[in-house]
C-alpha cells in the first residue's frame, strides 16, 4: 500500500498554517516529514495524527 503524501504547499493550504509555523513544528519534531530528493512531504497519516494531537491539547483530552 502506497502512502498518500502532501507536499508542503498542500499541507499548508489544507491545515491553514504558515510556512514558518510549519517548519518550526518540524524542527520540534511535532510534524514528521519525508524527503524525496529536494522535495519535502508529509504523510496523510502523520498529518491526521498531528491534527488529533492538537484536538486533544485544545480539548484537554475530552472526546
Amino acid at each position: 500500500m502506497k502512502a498518500e503524501l502532501y507536499s508542503v504547499a498542500q499541507f499548508l493550504e489544507k491545515y491553514a498554517i504558515g510556512r514558518t509555523t510549519f517548519y518550526a513544528l518540524v524542527a520540534k519534531k511535532e510534524i514528521p516529514i519525508i524527503r524525496r530528493g529536494r522535495r519535502t512531504f508529509v504523510a496523510r497519516t502523520d498529518a491526521e495524527a498531528w491534527l488529533e494531537g492538537l484536538r486533544q491539547k485544545t480539548n484537554g483530552g475530552a472526546q
